[in-house]
Parts: C-alpha cells; sequence; structure tokens
C-alpha cells in the first residue's frame, strides 16, 4: 500500500512540472532570465504549496520584479493548476526564491578564478 509521503512526493512532482509550464507560457522573466521551478513542497493536507523559483541572469531588482509578477498571477496559475491536475484542494501557491543555483555557480566561479590564477 502507497505511503501519504510517497503521495504527497508524486503530487508535488506533478505540481513542479504544471507549474513550471504555465510560468513559462506565460512568458515570465523574458529574454536572458532563466526562471525555473526547482522543487515544490505541498503540505500534507494539499492546501499550501510552497514553489521554490530559482532565477538565473537577472539582478536583484529584475528578480524582485519578476517575483512581483509571479504574485499578481497566483490565483491565475492556481486555476490553471486546479483545471491540469485533479485534487481534492487546489493548493494555495506561495512562490519562495531559492537561491541555491546562483550560490553554486558563485562556487563555481570563485573555483575557476583559482585554478586560473594558479596557472
Amino acid at each position: 500500500m502507497a505511503q501519504p509521503h510517497d503521495r504527497i512526493a508524486r503530487v508535488n512532482e506533478i505540481l513542479k512540472r504544471e507549474i513550471a509550464d504555465i510560468i513559462e507560457k506565460h512568458g515570465i522573466g523574458g529574454s536572458g532570465t532563466l526562471v525555473s521551478v526547482t522543487k515544490v513542497h505541498a503540505s500534507e493536507s494539499l492546501r499550501n504549496a510552497a514553489v521554490y523559483i530559482s532565477v538565473f541572469g537577472a539582478g536583484k531588482e529584475r528578480t524582485a520584479e519578476i517575483f512581483r509578477s509571479l504574485g499578481k498571477l497566483r490565483t491565475e496559475i492556481q486555476h490553471n493548476v486546479s483545471r491540469r491536475v485533479i485534487l481534492k484542494y487546489t493548493p494555495v501557491l506561495h512562490f519562495i526564491h531559492d537561491t541555491n543555483l546562483e550560490e553554486g555557480d558563485k562556487v563555481l566561479s570563485l573555483i575557476r578564478e583559482l585554478e586560473e590564477n594558479e596557472q
């Protein structure tokens, strides 16, 4: 028998894929900026979901603008999710800035810089 956490994990992956598709169709980010859904964490009740968003290729001001756009489109995104994913409840989405990719890129840049300085 499937465990509840297995179900939540499957729901998280489905939500991640669908939300990413919806965000891409809305063209959030524009040219030269990559906006991606890195993970989704839905609550056990499926009433809320934290959507982790990574923004690559944008400064702080542009990133803030992207998150404002996501906030304005939240209900529309939720509505589209409810039409695509059949769940008892459509979770209220909460967008969270995921900086892991940016931090990883900084570390890689530092490593490259150190290697160049050694040569």
